[in-house]
């Protein structure tokens, strides 16, 4: 089988596949990143060292850049990128795998889109392009199926094995294998009738977090101008067993699903039925303005001490864009940081599990520093952007001048939160 993308998907898919017992071909066109996983050089937290080394050592997993290396598969998964540009998502990587696996496509594969995108695009792209390549016909050839991943880097409970696995397929026949094979890798798969169903599940599933996110942050704006804990407010809330589930404010939304995948669905509504989707459009009017909602409380705090944002020593607490990670997509720090350098501050960070971050190109690159007192007390302000469990709170709530913590982990006088 072969595994088309390997990355924070599909690296942790193919090392599953290998200790189900299938030889892999892991695919991806980047150099950089197949030659890190040929010497066992693992960069996806899901993928640990040593699980990439004991799938190399079996002689079963072969990662690669060659395309030659994608004949001869019975099963193909395809776990490419899906960005927006512009506001429109960018399906080039899907097609590009499209193409690419119609040249080696044989009567009685099986091949699933894991990329998350809007309803249709396995049955109105993907078939399309592999017929036209092949010369096969999905559903009477080949099977063709999407199952959406639900990857939660750092999760340790809920991880690929252990999370259901929805699935589906262009026909009766598809959705057995498509079933069939994930049923060997997880615990538990749950059967839709269509693709188009599975591919709206994935979207639903990021805007109802999506949505809900917006809420509690616009709540908390309000609710610091008008002089209430935020914080407060949800511990009470939380308590209700029924009929409420707990979302925190922060400082904006990262990785590839929350700012990405809604703006999917709104677009796929907009271009297909002519109609908004007001919900996502707002909640990505709320999200999107959050790291410059932290910049401006930041630069209040500043000026209340006599201090302007030029020239002041600012210490970020977490890079990533969620705790535990190393996983900078669309990180709504690289955004605070970005803004902070553009209005003359000094910007240093403190994250164990990033170690270089470039926000204005290649020769502004981020001071790392050790967190420490020292540190600590020599920053004009020290901003907790992604709460990783390994920081020393307590430290930094004795030893710091001011602290503005977006997550409501520091304790202390000179604290205040979003």
């Amino acid at each position: 089988m072969v595994v088309l993308g390997q990355g924070y998907v599909g690296l942790p898919l193919a090392l599953r596949a290998v200790e189900a017992g299938y030889d892999v071909v892991g695919y991806d066109v980047d150099a950089g990143r197949v030659k890190r996983l040929q010497t066992a050089d693992s960069y996806v937290e899901d993928a640990p060292p040593a699980q990439l080394k004991a799938a190399l050592a079996t002689g079963r997993y072969r990662p690669t850049q060659g395309p030659e290396e994608l004949a001869g598969f019975d099963v193909a998964l395809v776990t490419v990128p899906t960005p927006l540009k512009e506001g429109v998502p960018d399906l080039s990587f899907i097609e590009d795998a499209g193409r690419e696996l119609a040249a080696h496509l044989r009567p009685g594969a099986l091949v699933v889109l894991e990329s998350t995108t809007y309803p249709g695009t396995t049955e109105e792209l993907l078939a399309g392009l592999l017929e036209a390549g092949s010369g096969l016909q999905a559903g009477r050839d080949f099977h063709l199926g999407y199952s959406p991943e639900r990857i939660d880097p750092g999760n340790p409970r809920f991880g690929l094995g252990t999370t259901p696995k929805v699935v589906s397929g262009i026909d009766p026949a598809s959705l057995a294998a498509v079933e069939a094979f994930y049923g060997s890798l997880v615990e538990k798969t749950v059967p839709v009738s269509r693709p188009r169903e599975a591919e709206l599940a994935k979207l639903i599933e990021n805007t109802f977090r999506h949505v809900n996110i917006a809420l509690v942050n616009e709540l908390a704006m309000f609710a610091a101008d008008l002089g209430v804990d935020i914080w407060e407010a949800l511990d009470a809330a939380a308590t209700k067993p029924f009929g409420f589930m707990r979302f925190n404010p922060g400082p904006g939304v990262g990785g590839h699903c929350l700012p990405i995948d809604p703006s999917y669905l709104s677009w796929h509504i907009r271009s297909s039925l002519s109609r908004s989707f007001r919900f996502v459009e707002l909640a990505n009017d709320v999200n999107d303005h959050m790291p410059e909602y932290v910049v401006q409380r930041l630069m209040v705090a500043l000026n209340s001490a006599g201090k302007a944002v030029n020239g002041s020593r600012v210490l970020l607490l977490g890079m990533a864009y969620k705790p535990n990670t190393s996983d900078l997509r669309e990180s709504p720090a690289l955004i605070v940081a970005r803004r902070l350098l553009r209005l003359g501050a000094e910007v240093r960070y403190a994250d164990s599990h990033v170690a270089e971050v470039d926000v204005l190109g290649r020769d502004a690159r981020l001071a790392r520093v050790e967190l420490g007192p020292a540190e600590v007390k020599e920053a004009d302000a020290v901003v907790v952007v992604t709460d990783h469990d390994d920081v020393d709170y307590e430290l930094v709530a004795t030893h710091a001048r001011y602290v503005l913590d977006t997550r409501h982990r520091c304790r202390g006088p000179a604290v205040e939160y979003l």
